[in-house]
């Protein structure tokens, strides 16, 4: 059921917030040169997808986890991204292709070997990855993989259509503040 409100969602908001994903674009232009970043993430059963999210740090970034990062990396229109979540817009469009959920535990990156290691011992990485979830309305990020794991697990075992309305409009609202960067 939820991947029908995922479909449904995905394109509405797609559609609907397509203007906005313009002007984000435009602005994204002129910041960084490179307004979306794409990175190889690990999805459900473990296999690899394209996640898809406005860029918030200059193009020179290495590829590391966010709380790994520096926060010099992130540009001035990056805040605004991050400090609003419309960065997470772009991955509407992995919903759309079922390769995401609204819903679930956040993809991390293949490097991520002890999250990867804690996921499978909980059997998390049999679900969609999801653009929010307990974890994020909760502050918990990647760098605690043994919580975060955790977190994902208690989730999963009480998901219902309830909890996944419960975290959207959580995350709507500001619980939250996205991943920790050093």
């Amino acid at each position: 059921m939820t991947r029908l409100f995922d479909f449904v969602f995905s394109f509405l908001g797609l559609t609907v917030g397509f203007p906005i994903l313009v002007v984000l674009y435009i602005v994204g232009l002129f910041d960084t040169g490179s307004p979306l970043f794409m990175q190889e993430r690990v999805g459900r059963n473990s296999r690899p997808f394209t996640l898809v999210k406005f860029r918030t740090m200059r193009k020179d970034t290495a590829s590391v986890a966010s709380h790994l990062a520096s926060a010099s990396s992130i540009t001035k229109f990056g805040h605004f991204l991050r400090r609003t979540k419309l960065d997470e817009l772009p991955q509407l469009w992995n919903v759309l292709k079922g390769e995401m959920s609204l819903v679930g535990p956040r993809p991390c990156l293949f490097n991520q070997e002890e999250l990867i290691e804690e996921r499978l011992a909980r059997g998390v990485l049999e679900a969609r990855p999801g653009i929010t979830g307990l974890a994020q309305v909760n502050e918990i990020d990647m760098s605690t993989p043994r919580l975060l794991a955790e977190t994902d697990q208690k989730m999963l075992a009480s998901f219902d259509i309830a909890s996944y309305f419960k975290y959207i409009l959580m995350t709507v609202t500001g619980s939250g503040s996205g991943d920790r960067v050093r």
